[in-house]
């Protein structure tokens, strides 16, 4: 069977992909890297891609594409655990988090040593650019351990309850009042009340979105 060039493409990126990441990417990431935005458009390029026996696919979880000339190589790097994306958090003025949801049915399927369990564990994508120092840019996804506890320096999802917004920033407790300290010059910290702040979450790995 001879390939489109489309078909190619897609080939071509979920090789590069998978080898650069050890796991392979999702119909989302194929379609944004080779120009697709209908999702139902890569399925058929996939499904032709699959009948002429060159990759496989598993369609129970979101990266379960697998390339037949890597199954005599063994697994990818881990096994993969499924996380919650439930919605988008501020990182920038707070903003209302988890009512701006990407899709209450969205879950990141994520290599087990990236992440090594999935109890308590969801994700966030991030909207803004204060945390850029950081190196977490606007529609990054920040995986975030549900704790309502923080020590000076973790990054975390605060909540601030008089004002019914959230942030991702860095906490400080210091002089009786929490410091909420972005990581871009040119965005001021927000100081307020530790009763006006209730800890959702603290980040502990940062995918990055490239392209």
């Amino acid at each position: 069977m001879k390939l489109t060039e489309r078909q190619s493409k897609i080939l071509s990126f979920i090789r590069a992909f998978s080898r650069e990441n050890g796991y392979p990417p999702t119909i989302r990431e194929i379609g944004k890297a080779v120009g697709i935005s209908s999702t139902s458009v890569v399925n058929y390029n996939l499904e032709a891609l699959q009948r002429a026996g060159l990759i496989t696919r598993d369609r129970t979880i979101s990266r379960g594409i697998r390339l037949v000339e890597d199954a005599e190589a063994g697994p990818l790097r881990a096994d993969v655990i499924r996380i919650p994306l439930l919605g988008r958090i501020a990182a920038g003025e707070p903003l209302r988090v988890f009512t701006d949801a990407v899709d209450p049915e969205d879950t990141l399927d994520l290599p087990r040593d990236l992440v090594p369990t999935d109890q308590d564990v969801y994700a966030l994508k991030v909207q803004g650019d204060s945390m850029i120092d950081a190196l977490i840019n606007d529609g990054d996804i920040v995986i975030m351990r549900h704790t309502q506890t923080a020590h000076n320096g973790d990054m975390v999802a605060a909540w601030l309850k008089d004002e019914g917004e959230t942030t991702l920033k860095r906490f400080y407790l210091e002089q009786g009042r929490v410091r909420l300290q972005p990581e871009n010059k040119n965005y001021p910290p927000i100081y307020a009340d530790p009763e006006n702040v209730e800890i959702m979450g603290r980040v502990v790995t940062v995918i990055r979105q490239v392209g």
